[in-house]
């Protein structure tokens, strides 16, 4: 039985969206539980779809002994405040300082960016080697977005990376950690490591690893682990922070230096060879809703957009207004859009009442380039008070702590308004207030590819729209100034010039 600290900090850092994160968003939750510390951890994350939930429910259940540090995760955003991340990396240090540990695993996402770092994660695991020793396992579950560096290679012995996008696999992810940590200790070696960063960006929207070209990347990268190759995994990166070390990379552990070495050549190569099939069709809102409108003619089931550029799971504050002004000017019918985040308006149809009509400027407020409140007259539909649960394979047995929420609609179009961010990846958002998603003839998600896991199977197709919002589909649009030099900001596109 090993004594295992356990702890971590969770954040997408997009360096372009409008709002920092401060200590005050890990501490609330949202989609996720708040800040937790010790005994409360364990017993707040059993069950839920997070890697920390699966590693310590694999750890218990091979004998071994947990003890809890401190755990947070705060809706994507611009950098973590410097308090926020000083506080919490401070916690976790102190944990590791405080008593011998066999060894420690922390939950991370690995796109951290902060006030006065680049590599958040790799500072933190830095600290916390420093802290146990270069003989103490340290090891770590990742995003699939991560933007690996070396360094977070350097601080660690093993970092798994989640294999889905859509997230379904969190909790798988902490398993294979969990058990491979286990097999590091039983055998009692360091793994021989490979490192290997791609040479282009990869548009957050192709990254879908229910799609091509990922979903062979995938299958590919699992079929290279073998008796002498321990785990290999592929991290998409987040094409979205203005850092040195952006982007895609491989990484493999192993029994051997020559085989790591090797199924990070051949992975790596694969993915190069597959770079033009990182893109697709973007569509401007007029021309979303009017596709949308013409597929859902004759069909059964829902046409969904993809809202992709307000997307709050990864920095937009869900609250632009360009495609709903589409579907109003477009006199879309049987149409409804989530989550407009706008606590005011919120509040304002809770002190109304079902039945009332409102006049309010709804969302707009984030200051983005070519968006504005979405002046007009709805009629409240219908309330709810933000705490159900989440259903779908993302959020499901998640405990929703959105703040007021409303239905609100005009003319054939419905709004869900919410208090708090989160992405629009389960029906059970759209259903806490009334509308149910399977009956709708178009339905807008402010999310990139998260929503795909619970709206694939209803959807007669989906379309991505690039109205006006923080997370740029296009990375080629983004106004960099940190890459790593030669580096291609979109697939076969120009390579990065400082």
């Amino acid at each position: 039985m090993a004594r295992i600290l356990v702890g971590g900090i969770q954040h997408e850092t997009n360096t372009f969206a409008p709002s920092l994160a401060q200590l005050a968003d890990f501490e609330r939750g949202g989609s996720r539980p708040p800040l937790l510390r010790g005994p409360q951890l364990p017993l707040r994350v059993k069950g839920l779809n997070l890697p920390i939930s699966g590693f310590i429910e694999q750890a218990l259940q091979a004998g071994h002994e947990i003890v809890p540090s401190i755990w947070g995760a705060a809706a994507p955003s611009a950098h973590v405040t410097e308090h926020a991340f000083e506080s919490m990396a401070g916690e976790i240090v102190a944990s590791a300082r405080s008593e011998r540990f066999d060894a420690v695993y922390l939950c991370l996402h690995g796109a951290m960016v902060t006030e006065h770092l680049e590599d958040g994660e790799g500072e933190l695991l830095r600290r916390v080697r420093e802290a146990v020793g270069k003989d103490c396992p340290v090891v770590a579950s990742l995003d699939f977005h991560t933007n690996n560096t070396p360094l977070m290679v350097s601080a660690s012995d093993a970092l798994v990376v989640y294999r889905t996008y859509p997230h379904i696999d969190m909790a798988a992810t902490g398993q294979r950690t969990a058990r491979y940590l286990d097999t590091l200790m039983r055998e009692g070696r360091k793994p021989a490591v490979a490192f290997a960063q791609i040479p282009f960006l990869i548009p957050l929207n192709w990254q879908c690893t229910t799609t091509e070209p990922m979903s062979s990347l995938i299958a590919l990268s699992e079929s290279l682990e073998s008796s002498e190759v321990d785990s290999v995994s592929l991290s998409a990166g987040f094409p979205a922070a203005d850092i040195y070390h952006c982007g895609a990379s491989v990484l493999a552990y192993g029994r051997s230096q020559r085989a790591v070495d090797r199924a990070v050549q051949q992975l790596s190569a694969a993915i190069v060879e597959a770079e033009g099939a990182f893109d697709g069709r973007l569509y401007e809102p007029a021309e979303a809703v009017e596709e949308a409108m013409r597929l859902s003619g004759a069909a059964s089931r829902p046409v969904v957009i993809a809202d992709t550029q307000d997307n709050p799971g990864a920095g937009g504050d869900s609250d632009t207004t360009g495609i709903l002004r589409a579907l109003v000017e477009l006199d879309a019918q049987s149409a409804a859009l989530g989550i407009m985040v706008d606590a005011q308006a919120a509040e304002a149809a809770h002190r109304a009442g079902v039945g009332a009509e409102l006049t309010l400027s709804l969302g707009g407020k984030s200051g983005i380039e070519g968006d504005s409140p979405f002046e007009a007259t709805f009629k409240v539909e219908a309330l709810g008070d933000g705490n159900f649960e989440g259903t779908g394979p993302m959020y499901r047995a998640s405990q929703m702590t959105l703040g007021l929420m409303a239905c609100l609609s005009i003319r054939g179009v419905r709004v869900v308004v919410g208090s708090r961010k989160a992405q629009l990846a389960d029906q059970s958002i759209y259903r806490h207030v009334g509308i149910e998603p399977t009956k709708q003839r178009l339905l807008v998600n402010k999310s990139s590819v998260h929503f795909r896991a619970d709206f694939e199977p209803i959807a007669e197709a989906i379309l991505v729209c690039v109205a006006p919002g923080p997370m740029v589909a296009d990375p080629a649009a983004l106004p960099w100034t940190r890459l790593r030099p030669g580096l291609r900001i979109k697939p076969n596109g120009r390579p990065f010039s400082a």
